[in-house]
């Protein structure tokens, strides 16, 4: 019988732990490989379907929003994310950290720069308390100026640059200004962000802050959205997503499925119950009938919402998940920047890769296979097939693996890789 989101309706549905999985991957775009080549277009769908793309500048295989998107979509231009920016159909701000947001979702994040409450805040208050002048003097320039990057601010030889103010106290007021809303990312170049004053970086409709919503109204807002993103979601996780609150959301979702904006569901062996946006109503039929079939294989980002919240990843997963390229080198156990596998449901391990763009050699320099999981001929031909299609979208076709755990999966996923 089809699930409604009738008003009031707060019966269960039981799920267990693989038919959750199956759903969560399913509303994060990564049950299934794409059914076809990706366009401009399905960048800015994806983009939407997450509601945040992270940013970070490591680039030891690719920067982080560019793999996210690559592990959904396959082969697709990854300067399409940097023209979408440039079109106004993106934003940067403070979410679940420094973010390429949807322009539509603008309004919820202008109340946090409205009263800074976003990320950095404090300090953001305190700077611009104690220099109002200097950074009234920043707008007025870049208003008056043009664009402006950071490096506009460096010091050469430890004398000024070509930048018209000393870049420490500048490069400061600069990221004080973001944080606040006046300044913005108007575009990058070559990754480097290229700010403008708030009105040339906006459409029109959205210069005027009187309809912006309430604190109470973004919460619900963000509870929602978090619960959609991730197809489902005990109530201790929800805050994490958009970083809005911790492991008691504002609202409670209890709150939410009373009026039917979301629904209650029990996951076998889980001591609170999870929660599913009504938009999500047909894929949780499906996941309960088991109907919900995962065949994507692919590698992840550190920073794909998939794994980004390690109680989650080990929850759902158990996949204990820690990005180590914080982690001093001799206390590294897998690597400074390993990617997680993703075979068909199931993350069976962390590669440690790096792409040698200028030599074409895609490097894989240790394959590490979670506890348990078979190092079959199946596994390895999954495995080699994501690497050849990672390493092809980064114009690095020569795959090389030169170690893996345990070592007699080396040469079955050397075979592997040699047949695609």
């Amino acid at each position: 019988m089809p699930l409604t989101a009738a008003p009031r309706n707060t019966g269960e549905v039981h799920l267990t732990l693989a038919q959750a999985r199956a759903l969560q991957l399913a509303a994060m775009g990564l049950l299934t490989p794409p059914k076809r080549r990706a366009r401009k277009a399905d960048v800015l769908a994806s983009i939407r379907s997450m509601n945040v793309l992270q940013i970070d500048t490591i680039q030891i295989v690719a920067r982080s929003p560019y793999l996210v998107l690559w592990s959904r979509l396959g082969d697709y231009a990854p300067r399409w994310l940097d023209e979408l920016l440039t079109e106004g159909a993106l934003f940067e701000y403070w979410s679940h950290a420094a973010c390429f947001l949807p322009i539509e979702d603008y309004p919820h994040y202008r109340r946090q720069m409205l009263h800074l409450e976003a990320a950095g805040s404090e300090r953001s208050a305190l700077r611009l308390a104690n220099d109002p002048h200097e950074h009234l003097e920043l707008v007025h320039h870049v208003r008056e100026h043009g664009p402006v990057r950071a490096a506009d601010f460096d010091h050469v030889d430890g004398r000024k640059g070509n930048g018209w103010w000393d870049w420490k106290p500048d490069k400061v007021r600069l990221e004080t200004l973001f944080t606040a809303g006046e300044i913005m990312v108007k575009r990058r170049e070559n990754f480097h962000r290229v700010y403008d004053v708030r009105e040339r970086v906006l459409p029109p409709h959205l210069h005027d802050d009187d309809s912006v919503p309430s604190r109470e109204a973004v919460d619900v807002a963000w509870t929602l959205a978090a619960v959609k993103a991730m197809g489902l979601a005990p109530a201790r996780w929800i805050g994490d997503y958009f970083r809005h609150a911790g492991k008691a959301p504002r609202p409670h979702p209890d709150s939410l499925v009373e009026t039917g904006a979301l629904l209650r569901v029990r996951v076998a062996d889980w001591p609170w119950p999870a929660y599913v946006h009504p938009d999500n109503a047909d894929l949780l039929n499906t996941a309960q009938k088991d109907r919900l079939r995962a065949t994507h294989c692919t590698l992840l980002s550190p920073f794909d919402p998939l794994v980004w919240d390690r109680e989650r990843a080990l929850r759902m997963f158990n996949f204990d998940y820690r990005i180590e390229c914080y982690t001093p080198e001799e206390k590294r156990k897998f690597g400074y920047f390993t990617l997680p596998i993703l075979v068909r449901g199931e993350l069976v391990g962390r590669v440690d890769a790096k792409a040698h763009r200028a030599d074409e050699i895609f490097e894989v320099r240790a394959l590490h296979l979670e506890v348990g999981v078979a190092p079959t001929k199946l596994l390895a031909a999954d495995i080699a097939g994501a690497l050849h299609r990672c390493a092809a979208w980064h114009q690095t076709p020569t795959v090389r693996v030169l170690r893996t755990a345990p070592a007699k999966f080396l040469p079955l996923l050397r075979k592997a890789v040699l047949a695609c």
